[in-house]
């Protein structure tokens, strides 16, 4: 239930690394690890973040041009996320760029209203576009992180003191530690672990994403209209009057397609919807038009190891879903994890990696138990399904139920007992 949405701050410069200021030292107990992560868009930063509150020397590679702005609204539940943004000083400032996204209601194919869903059902505490949780955190970073942009990793060779790191652009470098935050589809995961058809489990649905026109006057509301094996949802979250979101999903047997060919993403979901009911012509003419398609399976990633030497895992790379799984909240939680038990542990990566791996792993599988059923919820695969589906929604959004269903999305989002980290 999300929205594309391009980014409103300008190009970020690669800055200079400072040190912190005298009035707000960081702990250097971790200041001899050299630490690169692949991965600008949330888990990347997030650690970069936790890590220089540390001490560490940080360099973040993202083979993006620029800060990637755009992407979906993602939301955040419970007291563990709320413990960790707090500690990371980020807390207060995802409340101010919240979303403030109402309801949304399941229509049927002439526009009527089959049924409410309170926004807290959909949107967790908290809910903020991933751009503007990507920006926020690089904001408060650029200063003492090393961001270089347009470039990626093109080797890893591990030996018993560090990691040498080829680049597809720049110089060859060495580091202590390398940690692969580079998302569902993990450049740096292939390099270490292998290919991504040993850990990527696909579940029977694709998505799209796009921004459309605004031409159903959605303020901070959304529509929802299913069909068999398909849906679409149309949102406005953040009150521009002009815009707003699509969100398509279709079931389908796995694709074969080039990820770099949009013009055939665009023909395949043009396919899949073809005399789609409700607001089906005029989302077809926006995905014509749309310059910002986001299209892929939806998938886990389920890993054997989190760790390979000196090289860890983070966020979607190592245990990811493509939506519905709180991601977001476990990349950030992750993030925090990895960087303390590397504090706890003095830098002491075998140690450090041992006990994240151990934290993070059965709190995630917990949150990806929810993900798995994003598709045929959204998208029932016949009419029967789809009536069961609605009735379901409309106990759902009874107040006392609702209440209930909250504690438990929540009870997957608080599944990891934090321990004390030195920030």
């Amino acid at each position: 239930m999300t929205q594309n949405r391009t980014p409103k701050n300008p190009t970020p410069k690669n800055p200079t690394p400072k040190n912190p200021t005298p009035e707000n030292p960081a702990p250097k107990n971790l200041g001899h690890l050299d630490v690169l992560i692949s991965g600008a868009s949330v888990a990347g930063p997030a650690l970069a973040l936790n890590l220089v509150r540390l001490g560490a020397r940080v360099t973040v590679v993202e083979k993006a041009p620029e800060l990637r702005g755009g992407g979906f609204a993602v939301d955040f539940r419970g007291h563990v996320h709320r413990t960790v943004l707090t500690s990371m000083g980020i807390w207060d400032e995802i409340h101010a760029r919240q979303t403030h996204m109402g309801r949304q209601t399941v229509v049927a194919a002439d526009g009527s209203p089959r049924v409410d869903l309170p926004a807290e059902l959909m949107s967790g505490d908290v809910e903020i576009f991933r751009g503007d949780l990507a920006q926020l955190m690089f904001e408060r970073t650029e200063a003492d992180v090393e961001y270089v942009f347009g470039d990626s990793i093109a080797s890893l060779t591990q030996d018993a003191d560090g990691v040498d790191v080829t680049f597809e652009q720049g110089a060859p470098r060495r580091f202590d530690l390398v940690i692969g935050a580079d998302g569902l589809h993990s450049h740096t995961r292939r390099l270490v672990f292998g290919d991504e058809s040993r850990y990527l489990r696909f579940f029977d649905h694709y998505v799209a994403g796009f921004d459309i026109p605004n031409h159903l006057g959605l303020d901070r509301t959304g529509r929802v209209h299913s069909e068999p094996g398909r849906a679409a949802v149309i949102g406005n979250y953040d009150g521009d009057p002009h815009r707003a979101g699509a969100l398509l999903v279709f079931r389908s047997e796995e694709l074969s397609y080039d990820r770099r060919d949009v013009t055939a993403q665009k023909r395949i979901v043009a396919e899949r919807f073809a005399g789609f009911g409700w607001e089906g012509p005029a989302l077809l003419k926006a995905l014509e038009e749309a310059d910002d398609l986001y299209f892929d399976a939806i998938a886990q990633v389920h890993v054997d190891r989190l760790v390979k030497g000196r090289v860890a895992l983070l966020g979607d790379a190592g245990y990811g879903a493509t939506m519905g799984g709180m991601g977001t909240g476990v990349a950030v939680v992750g993030a925090y994890v990895l960087a303390g038990e590397l504090a706890l542990a003095g830098g002491d990566h075998r140690t450090a990696f041992a006990e994240y791996e151990t934290r993070i792993r059965d709190f995630a599988k917990g949150c990806q138990k929810i993900s798995g059923n994003a598709g045929p919820f959204l998208a029932p695969p016949t009419e029967r399904r789809i009536r069961n589906r609605d009735r379901m929604y409309r106990i759902l959004g009874s107040r006392p139920l609702a209440r209930f269903f909250k504690k438990m999305t929540e009870k997957a989002a608080t599944g990891i007992e934090l321990r004390e980290y030195p920030y």
